[in-house]
């Protein structure tokens, strides 16, 4: 293949993934974005194996047979409450891939002495390091997840401090190897970069899971861009470079969703609450209201307007087909119905959209946070389903509580809140909600999958 021609297929391939972005930043157009992206890397992989000269092997067509095969059938058994699982994993592959191609092009660059340039000795040192980090830091990421390691911050005296020497060791290795051409020394750096990134997430409590895996995406990122610097291929510097700064992007985005810093979330262990903390929201002895699917029936059918607030417990009962039912009940009576998003309700960010978007609810009816706060003082009835935290009024009046700050949905300025839960039990964020307890709420305790079948029957009957 010429190199204008090569050249020009690249260029495409950087357009389809900059369209790609483009239409993921829309649910309505998410899948078509996935669409051309995925033609977008097939012939960017094309296209080099022709460009390089390669000649096929049965090493690669198997490798490319049994990764194809994984990413295929497990996109497609993959259960939306595991989808966050799911991204950490490929997220870390990819950053495991660029320590692996660094740490082999140095083997193969090094007994070359002077024919090895500045671009593509810090490329490697960049591949090896922050791929490493973001490839143990994004199983860990998925153990969190997957309550293989626990939700909690894990915490140990002197930690910032154990932290920063074993970055700096790494940093130390990567100046030694540089100066020596030893590969046990870039070895040595990437055994360091995957210890370091164990010990950054290790602090990091669940509910700060979602902000993690985009900034771990983001360093991912800027690992396959560096790649492209040691391999002279443009469009990985490219793309690479669209997902480190997409990645940073919304990682900061969701930072200010939650009115902290990035600095915050990574070194502030978030969810140690000191013991009693929980309790201090509902001191003043008032308790929650229980109720039933036939009086939830009622205030809903005869509403003028609806908003459903999904969150995580939503996914994890896969409910998310019987709650767009309801609401299609609803509009069939003449209800006005919304759903509220927060950015960083669920586990990754958008889960909550790429969950009703898979059960047909209309795009227009999705209306994220901001939209939809302005909305709810003239709302009737707000159902709350299986969120906490993003919830939490204690976010905005609470002064002493470790989220006050963070911008929620205001589901308490409401007429009625109606909370579907399976128990008063605390979010990730590990504090009491006071909105059980406000007069204008009652409590419906049970599986929000079998709540929503119970009102969907309910409505029926009014």
């Amino acid at each position: 293949m010429s190199e204008t021609t090569s050249n020009f297929l690249y260029i495409a391939t950087i357009v389809a993934f900059i369209l790609a972005l483009r239409f993921l930043s829309s649910p309505r157009r998410a899948r078509l974005g996935n669409q051309i992206g995925a033609v977008g890397m097939a012939i960017a992989v094309a296209v080099t194996l022709a460009r390089e000269g390669l000649s096929i092997t049965w090493w690669m067509i198997g490798a490319l047979v049994v990764g194809a095969a994984v990413g295929v059938v497990g996109a497609r058994r993959v259960q939306m409450t595991a989808m966050p699982q799911m991204v950490a994993l490929f997220n870390g592959v990819g950053g495991g891939a660029a320590a692996l191609i660094a740490l082999s092009e140095f083997d193969r660059l090094a007994p070359l002495p002077g024919r090895v340039s500045g671009s593509q000795t810090a490329g490697i040192l960049i591949s090896a390091l922050i791929g490493s980090i973001s490839f143990s830091g994004s199983l860990v990421a998925f153990g969190k997840l997957q309550e293989l390691v626990s939700g909690q911050p894990v915490v140990y005296p002197g930690q910032r401090v154990g932290n920063a020497l074993v970055l700096a060791a790494a940093l130390a290795l990567a100046v030694a190897a540089v100066s020596t051409e030893e590969i046990w020394l870039l070895a040595g750096l990437i055994v360091i970069a995957l210890l370091f990134g164990i010990l950054l997430v290790l602090p990091i409590g669940g509910a700060d899971m979602p902000v993690v895996i985009s900034f771990l995406n983001a360093g991912t990122g800027v690992a396959a861009a560096a790649t492209g610097f040691a391999l002279h291929v443009p469009v990985l510097i490219v793309s690479g470079m669209l997902v480190g700064a997409s990645g940073t992007l919304l990682t900061l985005m969701m930072s200010r969703a939650m009115n902290r810093s990035l600095g915050n979330v990574l070194f502030g262990a978030f969810g140690l609450v000191p013991e009693g903390a929980a309790a201090d929201a509902t001191a003043d002895g008032r308790s929650a209201r229980a109720t039933t699917p036939d009086d939830v029936a009622v205030m809903l059918a005869y509403a003028r307007r609806v908003v459903f607030v999904p969150g995580y417990g939503l996914a994890v009962a896969q409910a998310q087909h019987d709650l767009a039912r309801l609401g299609e009940m609803l509009e069939e009576r003449g209800v006005d119905v919304k759903y509220g998003i927060h950015p960083v309700a669920g586990r990754m960010p958008g889960h909550m959209n790429v969950l009703l978007a898979e059960a047909n609810v209309p795009y227009d009816e999705l209306y994220e946070m901001e939209r939809v706060n302005p909305e709810l003082p003239q709302t009737d009835v707000a159902v709350v389903v299986g969120a906490n935290d993003v919830v939490n009024p204690s976010a905005r009046n609470q002064p002493g509580s470790p989220i006050y700050g963070m911008p929620i949905i205001d589901v308490d300025r409401t007429s009625s809140v109606v909370v579907i839960k399976r128990s008063l039990s605390p979010g990730f964020a590990g504090i009491d909600n006071p909105l059980f307890y406000e007069p204008n709420t009652v409590m419906l305790f049970a599986d929000a999958k079998q709540a929503l079948e119970n009102l969907m029957a309910a409505v029926k009957s009014v």
